[in-house]
């Protein structure tokens, strides 16, 4: 935990969330809710965010939140892209010197889009956690504030709003929420559980550190290569894991193949452009049961080459025919009346439309007559029985 967070409470809560609304509507727009019809769920496009996904919301109310306590360090921290982008921009907005380290894998759109907005790129190491051990040692030495990209209670306060937005649109049966460290599942998490919403994380199958916390497993682990490099974590935050074991409902764990095919058809199916990360709720969303799902897009910085060389290798399988829900009637027509003649045949009345057709003095309800046989006035006509 970084020097500013000492004396503030431990854990973040659906308050800090509720102020980070109030810094942040100045600053951000609210994205967009998009029904996705094949999939049978609503995508929640943070890929639409300033920057390109949802991780500018935690990096801009952290920001906020340490000049209001008035702190004005050079802040670092370290990403593997998108809360790097997400700082760049905020401490651009506010003023604020910024020093980002990357890995050295680190996809070029998103080193170039940190780079856009003025703040210092260091690249270390292969992976996030060998780039957030060296901003440590550069915080330790230099004196600059560490932000952590998800173990920091202002930055879950920021990921929150996302859940606020849902539930100012729809309130969800369940909410899935991509899982790396555990900031955005936290914060929304904060957000909607207390109104009955479930929440489902989503990893990826040997990038999957949280789910394996979370059963108790310490054992050493290290992440596999993934298309989702966005949630490719080693050691999950501290903060997060224990606001998770409270609030989170399930983690479904999607294989790679999965996560391929959903980008996609996120693509040409939805017109949708997400990174791998973006697509992961989706894809687990095949496997959670729920009548107005929502599946949080996280992100949209993917490279142009890994996009086009998915486009080129996945075939998709093509979407399931929709299936056209037909009224059924109370009584079953029998099987031997199929050969009368259509002109004998009467069609059966739900008893509740015989009730509702029965005259008012009593008696039994009559069935009406055929359309051909009411038509018995034209336009033209004007009819005897009006008064004068």
């Amino acid at each position: 935990m970084s020097e500013p967070d000492v004396g503030r409470a431990p854990r973040a809560t659906a308050s800090d969330v509720l102020a980070a609304q109030a810094r942040l509507r100045r600053h951000l727009d609210v994205t967009p809710m998009h029904y996705a019809e094949r999939f049978g769920c609503w995508l929640k496009l943070e890929n639409l965010q300033r920057t390109g996904s949802y991780k500018v919301r935690g990096a801009l109310n952290a920001l906020m939140a340490a000049r209001e306590r008035g702190d004005d360090r050079t802040v670092i921290t370290a990403s593997a892209g998108n809360h790097a982008q997400g700082m760049a921009w905020a401490a651009y907005r506010l003023g604020v010197p910024a020093i980002t380290v990357m890995p050295k894998n680190a996809p070029a759109t998103k080193v170039a889009g940190v780079a856009h907005w003025g703040a210092t790129v260091r690249l270390h190491g292969e992976t996030y956690d060998e780039a957030k051990a060296f901003a440590a040692e550069l915080a330790a030495q230099n004196g600059f504030r560490l932000l952590s990209a998800f173990d920091d209670v202002d930055v879950i306060a920021g990921q929150g709003t996302v859940g606020l937005e849902i539930a100012s649109v729809l309130m969800p049966d369940v909410v899935i929420v991509p899982i790396g460290g555990g900031g955005l599942a936290s914060g929304v998490a904060l957000a909607l559980k207390s109104q009955g919403v479930r929440i489902v994380g989503a990893q990826v199958e040997g990038v999957d550190a949280m789910a394996r916390v979370l059963r108790g497993d310490h054992s050493p682990f290290s992440p596999v290569a993934t298309l989702a490099d966005g949630v490719r974590v080693k050691d999950p935050g501290l903060l997060t894991r224990a606001l998770l074991a409270d609030l989170l409902d399930d983690v479904v764990i999607v294989r790679e193949a999965e996560l391929r095919e959903t980008l996609v058809r996120l693509a040409l199916e939805e017109h949708v452009i997400a990174e791998g990360a973006g697509a992961l709720a989706l894809a687990a969303g095949r496997r959670v049961a729920g009548k107005r799902k929502v599946a949080v897009v996280s992100g949209g910085n993917v490279d142009a080459g890994v996009l086009a060389q998915l486009l080129s290798d996945v075939r998709p399988r093509p979407p399931r025919k929709p299936r056209r829900r037909l009224r059924e009637t109370a009584t079953e027509v029998p099987a031997i009346a199929a050969f009368a003649p259509a002109a004998h045949m009467a069609t059966p009345r739900r008893r509740n439309d015989l009730a509702a057709s029965a005259p008012s003095g009593g008696g039994e309800p009559r069935l009406r007559r055929a359309t051909a046989a009411r038509i018995e006035r034209t336009p033209h006509e004007i009819p005897e029985d009006l008064p004068a």
